[in-house]
C-alpha cells in the first residue's frame, strides 16, 4: 500500500531543510566547492537484503538542493558509473529486495553536481534507517502472523527525536502499526502518572475529563488485576506488560469474558525469536520498542555517473 499521500509536502520540505541546515549548519561546503555546479547525475543503489522505504524524504531532501529524484521503472542489467554492474528494479516501497551480491539501482539523482553531494548523505541515512524500520517491522508482523491471528504488530513512542516521522513511516511501509504517533495521539497512562495520580481509577478519570470521548485511554499494568481496575475505570486499552507468554494468555482471556470490547495490548520483553509465545486469540496488539530503537540500517550508496 502507498502511505506517501500521509505525508503533508509542507511538512517534508520543512523536515528535509531542517536535516540539511544540521549537516551544513555554517553554509559552507569546500566539498561541492571543488566539484563545482555543472550538471550530472548519480545512481542511488541498494546493497543489502531488505524492504525498501523512506521515498518520499529523499524526494523532499533532493527537492530542498534543486534536483530531482527519477525512481526506476523497468527491470533490466547494466554497468556501474565506477565500473562494476548493477541490476535495475522497480523502486517500490514495501517490497522485499533479495540481494545476491550485486547492487541494485532503485534511482537516478539529477542535477548541479555540488547540490547533488550535499543531499547524499542526508538522504542516504534517512533511507538506511526508514528501511531497517520497515524490514525489523515486516519480519516482526509474518513472524506474529505464522499462524492465524486477527491482531496486530505496532512499534511504540520509543523514536529517535527529530526522526520520529521517519521511524513511524517505516512501520507503516513494513506492515506494523505505528502506536500512537505522539504525545497527544491517545491517553497513555503509565506507572509515573498511576503514582502521581494516586490510583488507577482517578487518574483515568482525570484524563477523561480532558481528552472526552474522542480519544482513547490506555492503562500499563503490571497483571491482571491492574488490568481489570483499569477496564473498570473506564480504559479503552490496557497494556499487559513484561509478562510472560502464559499469565500474558491467561490474563487476556480473563479480561476478554469481562470486558469482551476492550482492546488488549501486550508489550515489554517481545523479541524476535519470543513473539509466537505472547500470540493469543484474546490478544489485539504486541507491540515492540526495538522496532524503531535499535533496528538494524540498511546499506545505501549513491555514485556520480561519469
Amino acid at each position: 500500500m502507498d502511505f506517501s499521500s500521509l505525508l503533508t509536502p509542507l511538512h517534508l520540505s520543512s523536515l528535509a531543510a531542517s536535516y540539511l541546515t544540521e549537516d551544513i549548519p555554517a553554509g559552507i561546503d569546500v566539498g561541492g566547492h571543488v566539484v563545482t555546479s555543472r550538471k550530472g547525475s548519480a545512481n542511488l543503489y541498494l546493497k543489502e537484503e531488505g524492504v525498501f522505504a523512506g521515498r518520499p524524504f529523499v524526494d523532499a531532501v533532493f527537492a530542498a538542493v534543486g534536483c530531482t529524484v527519477s525512481w526506476s521503472a523497468a527491470a533490466g542489467a547494466g554497468q556501474r558509473s565506477d565500473g562494476g554492474s548493477f541490476t535495475q528494479l522497480p523502486a517500490r516501497e514495501g517490497e522485499r529486495y533479495e540481494y545476491a551480491g550485486v547492487p541494485i539501482r532503485l534511482a537516478t539523482v539529477e542535477g548541479p553536481l555540488d547540490q547533488i553531494l550535499r543531499g547524499e548523505r542526508t538522504a542516504l541515512c534517512i533511507l538506511s534507517r526508514c528501511s531497517g524500520v520497515a524490514t525489523a517491522a515486516r519480519k516482526l508482523s509474518e513472524l506474529a502472523h505464522t499462524e492465524p491471528w486477527g491482531g496486530r504488530v505496532a512499534g511504540t513512542r520509543k523514536t529517535t527525536p527529530g526522526f520520529r516521522l521517519v521511524e513511524k513511516y517505516g512501520l507503516l511501509v513494513g506492515g506494523a502499526d505505528t502506536h500512537r504517533l505522539d504525545l497527544s495521539h491517545m491517553v497513555m497512562l503509565k506507572d509515573n502518572h498511576i503514582w502521581a495520580a494516586g490510583s488507577i481509577a482517578g487518574a483515568v478519570a482525570k484524563a477523561r475529563s480532558a481528552c472526552g470521548f474522542s480519544t482513547k485511554i490506555e492503562v500499563e499494568c503490571n497483571g491482571l488485576g491492574e488490568a481489570r481496575e483499569a477496564a473498570g475505570a473506564g480504559a479503552d486499552v490496557v497494556m499487559l506488560d513484561n509478562l510472560d507468554g502464559g499469565r500474558t494468555r491467561e490474563a487476556a482471556k480473563a479480561l476478554k469474558k469481562d470486558f469482551p470490547h476492550l482492546i488488549v495490548e501486550v508489550s515489554g520483553g517481545v523479541t524476535m525469536t519470543n513473539i509466537r509465545e505472547y500470540v493469543d486469540e484474546n490478544v489485539d496488539i504486541i507491540s515492540c520498542g526495538a522496532l524503531t530503537q535499535g533496528y538494524k540500517c540498511l546499506d545505501f550508496s549513491l555514485k556520480v555517473n561519469r
